[in-house]
């Protein structure tokens, strides 16, 4: 029986689920997901993360960070 391999930091990724006025965008994210009440800064707004939760899309495995602006 093998061992399993073990992730490096740059192997880990999680999605960041923005909402915006003209709808919401997924992206892609290197490192561990912020906690919730953690502040992230997204294309020059700070935003905080109200929720993390499995990803939205099927058979992903990545955490999905839920933001919205401060």
């Amino acid at each position: 029986m093998d061992p399993s391999p073990i992730q490096s930091p740059s192997d880990v990724a999680y999605l960041l689920f923005v909402g915006k006025p003209s709808g919401y965008e997924l992206h892609e994210r290197e490192g561990d997901p912020p906690a919730v009440g953690d502040e992230v800064q997204e294309d020059e707004t700070r935003m905080v993360v109200t929720k993390v939760a499995p990803s939205p899309l099927p058979a992903d495995e990545r955490r999905c960070a839920y933001v919205q602006a401060v």
